[in-house]
């Protein structure tokens, strides 16, 4: 029977030491369900746990507490069993700027005995078949994106977990790697992305988990959690909106002006707006029932606000005793190239 769960977390639990704070909880009992074949975004502000959540799934970090599963398998104890079913980027790989693209995947792919043939496969699956025997110096960044996710497909991953795989990207290289993510998606690839760009996630993501200081708040289909959070208000244009809103007061209804519109919140019956206006002779040239997107969720959700672009980091900061550790996890095989100074040749 075909495991339709691909990655289960239960009551993660992670906490820091630090040496000013004492012991931060960076992950406070966080569950999360990722399924077979989905497009799966793990939304949160910056700072509530998320690439700690994504380093414990792969053996990186020790959890304190807590049950992870990756295709029905335990983890960490039997992470050795499915880890050349994972591809994974949790951190910004740092390449030889004097190799080729092509040289930069053979060299890993000969570290772990992949043939040549699949290295020229992931090039032209990540669009770099043209550019492959360029110097990675040469890269724009997202080239340089799209050559790391190339590395992680080296293994033919069933799960790939990439965290913040567009950060930095201009507009083009953000719709590039969307389609790259698509793409993977429709061949069957299980895609579990960590990510703050909340229009991409709408638009590329089958499902979302949304965490705050450590723990889900809301999870479910993209549209269901959109929709769970629908307050019924209604937006509304009228000539002269002053002279409207003391006949909506009158009414028992708590308008308010957002430039030229009225807003009504918590509306049920759009129609009784239209008829208290209408009775006094005012009448309603536009009336459309506010819908919000994830972003306006995610801000309701996490009680978070946007600044210069991305959302401020939660105070995570809980003091705790401190847990007892269990035995220590292996560390998940990872394929990476770090220079040395100067680099080769």
């Amino acid at each position: 029977m075909q495991v339709t769960v691909v990655c289960e977390i239960s009551g993660l639990r992670k906490s820091f030491r630090t040496l000013r704070r004492g012991p931060v909880v960076a992950v406070d009992g966080l569950d999360l369900v990722v399924h077979r074949g989905e497009v799966h975004g793990f939304l949160g502000p910056n700072g509530c746990g998320k690439t700690t959540t994504l380093r414990a799934l792969l053996g990186l970090v020790r959890a304190d507490a807590g049950i992870m599963r990756v295709f029905g398998e335990p983890l960490p104890e039997r992470l050795p069993h499915v880890v050349n079913r994972v591809g994974a980027i949790v951190e910004a790989p740092n390449f030889f700027g004097n190799f080729t693209g092509f040289q930069t995947l053979r060299l890993l792919a000969s570290s772990v005995g992949i043939p040549d043939a699949r290295v020229h496969e992931v090039l032209e699956i990540v669009g770099l078949r043209d550019r492959a025997r360029q110097n990675v110096k040469a890269y724009s960044l997202g080239m340089r994106q799209r050559l790391a996710v190339a590395s992680a497909l080296l293994k033919k991953p069933e799960l790939l977990i990439l965290d913040e795989p567009a950060n930095g990207l201009d507009p083009a290289g953000i719709r590039e790697m969307r389609e790259l993510m698509q793409s993977l998606a429709a061949n069957g690839v299980t895609v579990l992305v960590s990510s703050h760009l909340l229009g991409e996630v709408e638009q590329l993501c089958d499902t979302v988990t949304i965490v705050s200081r450590g723990r889900r708040v809301h999870t479910g289909k993209v549209a269901d959690v959109i929709a769970s959070q629908s307050t019924g208000d209604v937006r509304v244009l009228v000539a002269d909106p002053e002279a409207a809103l003391p006949v909506l007061a009158e009414a028992g209804l708590e308008a308010h002006r957002v430039n030229e519109h009225i807003v009504v919140p918590r509306m049920n019956d759009p129609a009784f707006v239209t008829r208290t206006l209408g009775e006094k002779d005012i009448w309603v040239s536009e009336l459309v029932q506010l819908k919000p997107d994830l972003e306006t969720v995610f801000l309701q959700l996490t009680g978070t606000a946007p600044v210069a672009g991305r959302y401020p980091q939660v105070d995570d900061s809980v003091r705790v005793p401190p847990p007892p550790l269990p035995v220590s996890a292996p560390v998940a095989e990872t394929i990476t190239v770090t220079p040395e100074s100067g680099g080769p040749a």
